[in-house]
């Protein structure tokens, strides 16, 4: 059975209704930063999507390939994820999509080297005829969070996030979000299958004892 990353990483990936303090080690993503509405179709968010996945199943087909990864086992492609920001603000403020700076990511199992990337780079350019030099390997080790499962549309975060404020101060933590420690999802649902209501987002933020 393939292994699978929200199964057998679920604090990070399964986390209750409820905020929860836990420690993220470094881990290394796909990654893809833009700017702009994530909503605007064909836009650039949209598109840094395509090209993380694109890269993202090369390399999990490269047993296929006379590629041949050191390590490699079989696995489900993890949940798409990203880091946001705004114009002058580390907080998210869904009322001014526009001016959203983000980096789209996608785990990369261990076992990926920065030499399989290239590779992966390499053999998807080929294969799909397209530029893939926006993706980059990207090594993040976010430390203290605090996270929780939303349930519900992306406008609807501030509730969760309300949640997770009122958690910390009774608590004796702060957020620590600034230029390097950003505010982080984490997409469970697909946003073209499923009902706003019903949509699963893990939301984390950067913490600190006050």
């Amino acid at each position: 059975m393939a292994f699978d990353f929200k199964k057998e990483y679920k604090e990070f990936y399964l986390p209750k209704e409820k905020p929860m303090i836990l420690e993220i080690p470094a881990i290394n993503y796909l990654a893809v930063r833009g700017k702009g509405d994530p909503n605007e179709e064909k836009g650039a968010y949209k598109q840094s999507i395509e090209l993380l996945y694109g890269v993202a199943f090369t390399i999990k087909m490269s047993k296929k390939t006379d590629h041949r990864i050191e390590g490699y086992f079989d696995y489900v492609v993890p949940p798409l994820e990203g880091f946001w920001e705004q114009e002058g603000n580390y907080s998210v403020d869904y009322s001014d999509k526009k001016n959203f700076h983000w980096i789209s990511v996608i785990r990369l199992p261990d076992f990926v080297t920065e030499d399989d990337f290239a590779w992966a780079l390499s053999e998807a350019e080929k294969k799909k005829k397209q530029d893939f030099s926006k993706v980059e390997f990207l090594t993040i080790e976010e430390g203290l969070c605090i996270q929780m499962m939303h349930i519900g549309s992306f406008d609807e975060e501030a509730r969760s996030i309300l949640l997770m404020d009122q958690f910390l101060q009774e608590n004796g933590y702060e957020n620590d979000i600034n230029k390097t420690r950003l505010h982080h999802e984490i997409y469970l649902s697909d946003a073209r299958k499923t009902e706003p209501s019903k949509m699963k987002t893990v939301i984390r933020h950067p913490i600190r004892k006050r």
